[in-house]
């Protein structure tokens, strides 16, 4: 087996214009070690835990970068060797690993770009059916369950927070969690509305509908960002939780909505037992909206956020699925397109992300460079 190396100069992953320059990155990597070891660092607790956060994230891209090069190294070495002894099958077996190498090579460059303060943190996701009724709501499931589906598929876990059903079929509204490593990073390029064209299956004239709903993404905060919130500035109600369709699974009003007035921001959650500790779930999640809120501030290339919230329709979507009358999903940001639409409404939404994601980083440098 080959000995591993650091990647050379042309082969480093240097993710659209040094997110992750190799030689940088292994001197960052020592400079974080040696603070690491640092007995002095857990002075400032909260500090620590940053730079732990850090280092351990920059640790895993360059144990990820090396670890492809070693199994580069192995694949070429054992395709060499099958080629002197005209074996075809060990051939075929070596052309699948170099295969299965470049797509793990790949993500990792997009996961490079994944250098924004919070996008290693958990994401509340959160979905909202637009204008249309049973049509739009069953669109709002529908995303829900492809958004369920991506995570799953990355080793990631969905918990539902709040989940309002149609009064006939779908959701008007849901809330999850999902936690995994990257997950707002991610999740993050998926904000906005996507429109739906299919044949109606609730019409029974099987009529072509356009359906839209909103898709809401922010990340997970934990005890060490400091967020002020004046308590006279948020609303609370409280009402019976109840899943889809309207059954009720709590007679008693354990359900919370927090509204923080200046802003206008409301979240809602009623998957905790008692009132009290959905509040507490509720003030971290608002919690979280705002610091999301500020990090928007932050990108003079973001749209004002309650535009895209409050009018679900068009003019305002960022993908199109076609069902009726032909297939396809097409992304109106990147351009990327595909008609494989039940392998996306499945899950299959890498390649959205990843361009929308590259595209994100592209306009945030491009704008810094200007400045």
């Amino acid at each position: 087996m080959s000995r591993p190396r650091r990647p050379t100069s042309s082969s480093r992953s240097n993710c659209s214009g040094g997110v992750f320059d190799w030689e940088p990155a292994l001197r960052k990597l020592d400079e974080l070690n040696a603070r690491v070891e640092d007995p002095s660092l857990w002075d400032d607790a909260a500090g620590a835990q940053a730079i732990m956060r850090e280092r351990n994230r920059l640790a895993a891209q360059v144990d990820a970068v090396q670890t492809l090069q070693r199994e580069l190294d192995d694949a070429v070495g054992y395709a060499e060797l099958a080629d002197e002894e005209a074996d075809e099958a060990s051939l075929d077996e070596a052309r699948a690993q170099l295969a299965e190498l470049k797509n793990r090579a790949a993500r990792a460059e997009l996961e490079a770009l994944l250098s924004g303060e919070a996008d290693a943190n958990d994401a509340y996701v959160e979905i909202n059916s637009g204008a249309g009724g049973t049509e739009s709501n069953d669109w709002a499931l529908m995303l829900l369950r492809m958004y369920s589906r991506w995570a799953q598929a990355h080793g990631m876990s969905v918990d539902v927070i709040e989940e309002t059903g149609g009064e006939t079929a779908g959701i008007k509204s849901a809330t999850v969690q999902v936690k995994g490593e990257n997950a707002y990073g991610w999740l993050k390029t998926e904000a906005g509305v996507h429109r739906l064209v299919r044949i109606s299956p609730f019409d029974s004239n099987a009529r072509r509908h356009t359906s839209f709903a909103s898709v809401w993404v922010y990340p997970v905060v934990d005890d060490t960002i400091e967020i002020e919130i004046n308590p006279a500035d948020v609303r609370t109600d409280t009402y019976r939780a109840s899943g889809a369709g309207g059954q009720h699974i709590n007679k008693t009003d354990s359900a919370v909505r927090l509204t923080h007035i200046p802003t206008g921001i409301a979240v809602a959650c009623q998957s905790e037992r008692s009132q009290h500790q959905n509040r507490d779930r509720a003030w971290k999640m608002l919690k979280a909206r705002l610091y999301e809120l500020e990090l928007e501030k932050r990108e003079a290339a973001q749209a004002a956020i309650e535009e895209q919230k409050t009018d679900i329709g068009w003019g305002h979507q960022i993908r199109s699925y076609v069902l009726q009358p032909y297939q396809m999903v097409k992304d109106l940001r990147t351009d990327v397109e595909t008609s494989d639409t039940q392998g996306v409404l499945n899950g299959d939404l890498d390649q959205f992300m990843g361009a929308a994601l590259a595209q994100r980083v592209g306009a945030t440098r491009g704008s810094t460079a200007e400045a």
